[in-house]
């Protein structure tokens, strides 16, 4: 039998998924890694490549011994990763230096930035699709203030699903889908763009060579085969960063698929057949790991993490009846509330904002326009409207990519966690009023990550060869117009109500949910 092995590198914790050749998941092993504020750092979020390194040999250690499968029988592996995490290295290889795509040291340094030149950020945005919000840049401008040594000291940078393809397989390179998240990149040419290193006041010298996803870089060294279990027989292959390979194991692979990932942040991944820059610099415009697509993103801050705010702080009962009954707490809460009226009578949650990437902020956490009649406001209710919440920023996000592009999506595909809730999916197609489409794997950036493993391995003869016979779908939710036509009506007044608690919060009488470095 043939395997491919996924390395998933989240924020919060590393995955080691093994799947059979024909995209079904045969184990997994999960660690948490931990990732460690420098002291007076504030806002610093190191990540300690050595005691992770340990993390990934565990994981696949595990997934080993449970599935009990010869190491011969696993072809090739590949790995994703959180982006805008990277590691630095010294002339010898070493890791010298790392940082979780959390860390939010820079903020002076983008305070700098944006002094030297104001029209800086929008210039490198129109060559790179990003902003200083989430890049290296500004970090490696820290660096260089505050610890000369390693900054000296680096002579090449990988972010961090390269750095666990490093460790396996000896080679130094980056994919474009997760390189191009540093800011570094000219995205047309899918290349590292050292121009834009030069002019922001870094060196030039340590950017490795640049790999499409799918490319088989080597094999397992015999050092690391040693350490993990593998065979050094086993192919090590390019993958690409956490979103875009979410997109291939949903099957977004061609121009104008849409896809809402409902994580702890919600991504709104459009595909398109060129870079398309936002005059006003709102969106963020990455490559897609496919080769000669690119994707024009969009991000809701933690509606994921907002609904489990909001099911340990209040629904300690439905918790308690998931444990006796062993369902999950979210299917009880949106059994409840299925029967709330579009728009939770009235409640407008104030959480992320709409994309606006070149000056990134949101506005404090609230519920406006509560009622104090325990008929109309209460737990469900609130329920009820922070799914609504989640999928009106998605109608705006879909909606600035309309402005840009001119297209607006005919579908939509809905993965990750959130696409598990049927009364979820369902709201999301009445505010979006198209069809919304939900796959049987949600979790799907491994997924991804392992077609191009397959390809790597010969197993597939090219993505769309893999992806017509791995991905299948669960379920499909049609649109409700007459809630559709209501959700316009109360999109256009949350957005009137944001724009208004927006201005509390930029005026300090309330506090930003979370705003970039250097605002």
């Amino acid at each position: 039998m043939e395997y491919v092995l996924a390395f998933d590198a989240g924020t919060g914790s590393i995955r080691a998924v093994l799947f059979d050749r024909n995209g079904k998941q045969i184990g997994v092993s999960q660690k948490e890694w931990t990732h460690l504020l420098e002291e007076d750092v504030p806002g610093s979020m190191n990540f300690d490549t050595v005691y992770n390194w340990n993390l990934v040999i565990q994981c696949v250690k595990e997934v080993l011994q449970e599935t009990d499968i010869l190491p011969s029988e696993i072809k090739a592996l590949s790995a994703t990763s959180m982006r805008e995490g990277f590691v630095l290295y010294d002339r010898n290889g070493q890791e010298i230096w790392a940082c979780a795509n959390v860390d939010a040291r820079a903020g002076e340094e983008v305070s700098d930035l944006k002094l030297l030149d104001e029209k800086l950020e929008m210039e490198l945005y129109a060559e790179s699709g990003q902003t200083f919000a989430l890049g290296a840049i500004p970090r490696l401008l820290w660096l260089k203030r505050h610890k000369p040594e390693i900054y000296e000291a680096t002579t090449s940078i990988t972010m961090i699903n390269d750095w666990i393809l490093y460790k396996l397989s000896g080679v130094l390179q980056v994919d474009p889908s997760n390189g191009c998240t540093s800011g570094i990149f000219d995205l047309e040419k899918r290349q590292w763009q050292k121009q834009i290193a030069t002019r922001c006041g870094i060196k030039d010298t340590f950017f490795p060579k640049v790999h499409e996803a799918g490319t088989v870089l080597g094999k397992v060294t015999k050092e690391a085969a040693s350490l993990t279990g593998l065979s050094p027989e086993t192919l090590v292959v390019s993958g690409g960063g956490d979103a875009q390979m979410a997109s291939v194991g949903v099957g977004a692979i061609t121009t104008n698929q849409t896809v809402v990932s409902g994580g702890s942040f919600w991504q709104q991944e459009v595909n398109v057949e060129k870079p398309y820059f936002d005059p006003e610099g709102r969106l963020r415009v990455n490559c897609h790991a496919v080769g000669g697509q690119w994707q024009l993103e969009a991000i809701a801050f933690f509606p994921g993490l907002v609904m489990r705010w909001f099911r340990d702080a209040f629904c300690e009962k439905e918790v308690e009846e998931a444990k006796i009954t062993g369902r999950d707490a979210y299917e009880i809460l949106e059994e409840k509330a299925k029967l709330v009226p579009a728009g939770s009578n009235g409640i407008i949650p104030i959480f992320s904002d709409v994309m606006n990437y070149i000056s990134w902020r949101h506005a404090a956490p609230s519920f406006i326009n509560l009622s104090i009649d325990p008929q109309k406001t209460g737990k469900m209710e609130m329920f009820k409207s922070l799914q609504e919440n989640a999928a009106l920023i998605t109608l705006g996000n879909l909606k600035l990519i309309e402005e840009v592009t001119g297209h607006y999506p005919e579908e939509v595909i809905f993965a990750g966690g959130a696409s598990k809730g049927k009364l979820w999916s369902q709201t999301l197609a009445d505010v979006l009023g198209v069809p919304v489409k939900v796959p049987v794997i949600k979790e799907a950036a491994a997924l991804g990550t392992a077609l191009y493993a397959a390809i790597g391995a010969g197993i597939y003869s090219s993505i769309k060869d893999a992806v017509d016979q791995v991905v299948v779908w669960e379920s499909t939710f049609q649109p409700r117009m007459v809630n559709h036509q209501e959700y316009a009506k109360i999109y256009e007044n949350w957005r009137r109500v944001y724009e208004a608690q927006l201005n509390l919060a930029d005026r300090g009488l309330t506090s930003h949910m979370w705003k970039a470095p250097g605002l």
